[in-house]
């Protein structure tokens, strides 16, 4: 197999000119606006929703209404601006579609195309730009419509240099029927840090017993399973890992991975493998290894799929466990995470999970509804017909997965009690303006619904 030789400031010729490998590439559209007019954009009317006891966060909050309008307030606030660690958003799909939930309650319109589509994603991703801190971190979640033209986007705004990946997700379980075209499982998941300095916990997948087959070596005094790599690497190098070490050069075209005296040291430590032919091998040790590095296929966070899986009933509702993988990669705790498309608050109950501050935007009524009943009751089965069953109160409750604050653990009196006394009923309405008069109806009558 050929081995590629990686090369600093490489340059391609193009004509009479050269073509730097890193010149911007921008994409160009009816309506483009430029980087100044958008962010001279004003704040417009939106409302602030939360409650005491959704968050014991302070910076946590929901704003209902059109976040750009809200991002755009967000970026001349000092405490907010530039201090977000992670942004990750879903928005529509460019999919010219209308959602219904699962009650069939109007959730939103996806109808935007083309270059409308293109400069409504831009005007958002340049404001969370400028609100992510320098060490922050964004994740845009499209399918395959849209998200080849968002990577030239991303690659504008935040640089083709914070460029990490482009992760496939398995959304859904094969389908039978695929016309003359393979059938469409996967979606994409772009991830730009705002520098080349971010916060990365790198995430591991615990060893399984087929994976561990790859150390198939056993050390006869320790017991010890190893596998055996290289101790050289492509590229030359003049300095001491380009030196003979135990009178053998590295391969044509390489070099050591370590100078010639950290090997000695390995080798004394029995970290070195010689073969037959006096070729040196390190050794990499099962139990100094903590699991798999996580790759940038993820089949494993489908979207809902059968009768028992819990969900809220929100179009598009997302899987927590790729919100879980994401924001703990990513952030740490007391973090602030953003969402400014979120839906059916899955970012934000997995942040508040995770000891996360969060802010959630959102302009559908039936979006905030559905985040208000996730905090206060958890979700629920996704099966036509859900199980009901009487508590020791004779209230006849649904069963449902428990909420972030474990309302609904068991069908005893105290959690009964316990469910009377965290009931949503402190709603606090932060703003005064025409979209929270049109909300506050809403709300309220959502308020009675939970005595």
């Amino acid at each position: 197999m050929a081995i590629g030789v990686p090369t600093k400031g490489s340059q391609v010729k193009q004509g009479a000119g050269v073509l730097n490998s890193l010149d911007q590439v921008e994409l160009t559209y009816p309506g483009k606006r430029s980087v100044t007019e958008i962010l001279s954009t004003g704040p417009g009317e939106f409302g602030v929703l939360r409650s005491a006891k959704l968050s014991p966060r302070p910076i946590s909050r929901l704003y209902f209404g059109e976040n750009l309008d809200v991002l755009a307030a967000l970026y001349n606030e000092p405490s907010i601006s530039g201090k977000v660690q992670l942004v990750y958003i879903d928005p529509p799909f460019s999919t010219k579609t209308i959602f219904q939930s699962r009650k069939l309650q109007h959730a939103y319109e996806d109808t935007l195309g083309g270059a409308a589509f293109l400069e409504f994603l831009r005007s958002r991703l340049i404001f969370l730009r400028e609100l992510l801190s320098e060490d922050g971190s964004i994740y845009l979640h499209l399918d395959e419509k849209m998200v080849f033209y968002a990577k030239i986007l991303m690659d504008e705004i935040f640089g083709i240099e914070n460029y990490r990946n482009c992760i496939t997700r398995k959304k859904c379980n094969p389908k039978n029927y695929t016309r003359n075209q393979y059938g469409n499982i996967s979606d994409y998941i772009l991830f730009y840090s705002k520098s080349s300095t971010y916060v990365w916990n790198k995430p591991l997948e615990t060893w399984t017993a087929e994976r561990a087959k790859e150390y198939q070596y056993i050390e006869p005094e320790t017991g010890r399973r190893f596998m055996k790599v290289p101790v050289h690497a492509p590229g030359i190098r003049n300095g001491e890992t380009g030196k003979p070490w135990r009178g053998l050069l590295p391969p044509p075209g390489k070099h050591w991975q370590f100078p010639p005296s950290t090997l000695d040291e390995m080798d004394a430590r029995g970290e070195i493998y010689w073969s037959t032919n006096g070729n040196p091998r390190r050794k990499v040790y099962l139990d100094e290894n903590p699991g798999v590095g996580v790759q940038d296929i993820w089949l494993d966070f489908k979207d809902a799929h059968n009768q028992n899986i819990q969900i809220t009933g929100y179009p598009t509702e997302k899987n927590p466990e790729l919100l879980k993988r994401i924001i703990e990669s990513s952030s740490l705790p007391g973090d602030l995470v953003l969402d400014c498309f979120s839906g059916s608050g899955t970012t934000l109950a997995v942040a508040e999970q995770l000891g996360r501050n969060w802010i959630g935007i959102d302009n559908s009524p039936e979006a905030i509804r559905t985040t208000f009943t996730r905090f206060a009751k958890g979700s629920e089965r996704m099966g036509d017909y859900v199980e009901t069953r009487a508590n020791p109160k004779g209230l006849i409750t649904q069963v449902v997965t428990p909420s972030l604050f474990d309302l609904l653990q068991d069908e005893t009196e105290a959690s009964a009690a316990k469910l009377e006394h965290s009931r949503i009923t402190d709603f606090v309405f932060l703003a005064e303006n025409s979209l929270m008069t049109q909300a506050e109806p809403l709300f309220l009558e959502f308020i009675q619904s939970l005595q």
